[in-house]
This record gives structure tokens, sequence and C-alpha cells, in this order.
């Protein structure tokens, strides 16, 4: 291509409802819109499902009980028992965390998608929206085809960053309000080869661990080592490297993260295997397909979901998902994570208007870049939460193609259409 010749997109597949980035919530958004009859394109870069639960090794599931009681049921029950059908769970119960096979878990989502009559679209990367008035008309990627153009009724953004929603031009939040820092990035790894048998508990692992940070054997600016069993004795999943003040919307700052990701890595596998018992064998089985990113856009939507809603797990009329998991921070700039926990048994609701951006007619958002702010965002940012908002972004959307607007979903209706499928909803404000 010339200096002088400009971008040429060629038709690509279109759909009723294009959901994109084939992640947790993407997946489920996915499914939900197709079970509720619409024709539906997922796209996705990688070629393969599951984002940050495969690309990124972000495992385990974090909590999704509040005391005894389940609280995100619906497609995320599926996947639980499709994977448990494969023996790719391990099942903790009320309060625990679920490990699980990430392998296992592209399979799964797959079939499910294929069952549904998802229409795939692997390898692509999406970069941009036709926009005109408030409504999107088509979303523009590229992949082995060339620059192609996907032309839609409804179009749901699970990318995890908000990118659809910024490039139609939706107003967006960044950071913590005192600065725009985001939470720090994670590349993940496992060991496998463990003796575990030799294995200290924590506390000893994180005294190891401090020493060598002592000796300047490790520059990881974390202040503990972070990791849990897999579903395979012997082998380890770890949450431990911190990549602090780089932004992940960034190109070149992204690239930053990942060279950074991949020399602390290193630095933990030498500590790992040099100075903590029963490791001493033990081998690097494999690391994230890309740095695990907690937290980029949120877009600025009807409503703005608060560390005090969480917190005080507040309850909305228009609820359609349910959260538990703690305001978990981690520092921006360096050392510490702040945990802050609802009360004993507790959840709070997501609103259906913290999916849809303002300004915008036809897209919905789903996953962590809805619109919350910095201290809810780090709680309804994992995997069970992503899923849960997935599945009602879904069904809303398919609700959504005759009018090819999101904010005319008659919200007890698809309350009513969740409940069908198994989602756990609570009973409103007062409920």
């Amino acid at each position: 291509m010339t200096d002088q010749q400009s971008v040429i997109f060629q038709p690509g597949p279109g759909a009723d409802v294009i959901v994109a980035g084939g992640g947790p919530a993407g997946v489920c958004a996915a499914i939900a819109a197709a079970e509720q009859g619409a024709d539906v394109l997922l796209i996705e870069r990688y070629g393969f499902l599951g984002g940050m639960a495969t690309a990124g090794l972000v495992n385990p599931f974090m909590t999704y009980w509040a005391g005894a009681q389940q609280i995100i049921k619906g497609l995320f029950q599926r996947i639980l028992e499709a994977l448990d059908a494969r023996g790719a769970r391990l099942a903790t119960g009320p309060g625990g965390c679920d490990p699980f096979d990430p392998e296992q878990m592209k399979l799964v989502l797959l079939q499910l998608c294929l069952q549904a009559g998802v229409r795939l679209r692997l390898h692509t990367m999406l970069a941009g929206a036709e926009v005109h008035d408030g409504v999107v008309h088509a979303l523009y990627g590229c992949s082995k085809s060339g620059f192609e153009r996907f032309a839609g009724a409804v179009f749901v953004d699970c990318t995890g960053d908000g990118d659809i929603a910024a490039a139609a031009g939706a107003e967006v939040m960044m950071g913590r309000e005192q600065d725009g820092h985001c939470q720090p990035m994670t590349l993940n790894f496992r060991m496998a080869g463990v003796d575990e048998r030799r294995m200290p508990d924590r506390a000893t692992i994180n005294r190891l661990y401090d020493a060598a940070k002592q000796r300047g054997e490790i520059d990881n600016p974390r202040e503990n080592v972070l990791f849990f069993p897999t579903t395979r004795c012997g082998e380890f999943n770890f949450n431990t490297t911190r990549v602090v003040m780089l932004n992940g919307t960034d190109a070149d700052e992204l690239t930053q993260a990942e060279i950074q990701g991949r020399k602390q890595l290193q630095q933990m596998v030498d500590f790992l295997r040099r100075r903590v018992p029963g490791f001493e064998n033990a081998y690097l089985a494999a690391s994230g397909t890309q740095i695990g990113v907690r937290e980029t856009r949120r877009i600025k939507g009807d409503y703005i979901l608060s560390g005090d809603d969480v917190l005080g797990a507040r309850k909305f009329a228009d609820g359609i998902a349910r959260g538990s998991y703690d305001v978990d921070i981690h520092n921006p700039a360096g050392t510490g994570t702040v945990i802050k926990s609802l009360p004993e048994g507790e959840s709070y609701d997501i609103p259906y208007r913290c999916l849809t951006p303002c300004g915008l007619t036809n897209l919905l958002v789903a996953g962590r870049p809805i619109s919350a702010d910095h201290a809810a965002h780090s709680s309804l940012r994992v995997m069970p939460i992503a899923m849960a908002i997935g599945e009602a972004a879904g069904v809303a959307a398919a609700m959504s193609v005759p009018t090819r607007d999101v904010r005319q979903v008659d919200v007890g209706r698809l309350r009513r259409q969740l409940l069908g499928r198994g989602v756990s909803l609570s009973d409103g404000p007062g409920g």
C-alpha cells in the first residue's frame, strides 16, 4: 500500500447481534443472544475462546457465593458442569476459589458456542466503529482476509477494555479518580513438578520472598507471593508478578508491560527453584499468552455503580446480575493491596443501566468495562461476575434487535427471561 492509498474495508460477515471479544463475558453474551433466537456473530482476536481465563491464565474462579448461597448461576453453572464432566475443575464450595483447566476451558466454551449456533470469526482484531447520530452501524477490523466491515443491528462490547465503546465515541473513565492510574497488570504462570510434601506454608514462602527481595534477586513490587493449586498434583498457578504505572490501552506501554512481566516471571521462577523447598526440580509449564489486565477504560453509563453500592450490598429494581467479591484494589503505583469485604452473606446488584453507554443507542458493554467507579470495578472485574453480566447483555441484545435501541428493553421482561435461564437475581430494593 502506498502512502496515497486509503484503507478499503471489504464487507465481512454481518449479524443481528455482533459480540466483540470472546472472553468470559463475550462468550456468555453470544451464547445467550443466540439461545434467545438472534443471529449472532462473535469476533475474537485469538484462535481460541476464553480471554483472560485461557489466554491470560487467570485461574481460579473467584467466589460466586454469598455465604452459603450460590449467587451466580445460569450459563456460568452450565460451564461449571461442563468442566466437571471433563474432570477439569476443583470445586471448593462456599467461600472458596475453584481452579479449572484452561485447555479444557477452551474446548468447553467452543462447544457451547457451536451448540447455541453462534457464528465465530477468530483471528480478527477489531479497531474501529462506524457511527452516525449515536447509532453504531458496523465495526471495522483486520484479519488474514484483509480489512473488513462487520455490519449489525445491535453490538455488545466485551473487549475487556471498552475498545468498541471508545471507538464509537462513548465517554470513558480511566483508573482511580484522583490520578487516573489503573490497577497493575500481572503475567500469570504455572509451575509443574513441585514436590508438595516438602513445600513450605505460605507464610514461610513469603519470608523467603522478602529475603530474596532484600538481596536484590527480585524487583517485583508485589508484597507477597500469590499462588493457587490447579487440577493436577504438583502444579501451581502463580498470580504474583506486578507491572505498575503502564496503560493497557496503549500499544507501546502494553509492550513494555509484557517485557517487564517476562522479566519478573524469570526472577520468580529462579527464586522458587533456588530458594523454596519442593521446587528444586520444578519447571515453568506455561505462561500467559498475554499479560493479565485488571483495569483500563470504564464506560460512563446511565448509572455509575459505586464502591459504596458494593460494600453496602445495594439492590436495584433493574438488577441483572449479582456479585459478592471483595473490593480488591492492587496498588496502581507499587506495593500493597486494599481489600474490603461485604457484610457476611450479602451480595450487591449490578443494574442494567451500567451496561448502556451514554450517547449510544444500540451498544451494550459487558464484563469489566461497565459503568462503575474505581472501587466498584475492583469487585465486579472477576470472571464469574463478568460471565453473569455477559449473559444478561446477550439476552438484552437479542431483545433489542427489532428496535435497535437497548434502552427500549423492558427490564422486567429481561429479568424474567434471565430467571427462566436459571440466573440468580435478587428481589430488588428491599428484597
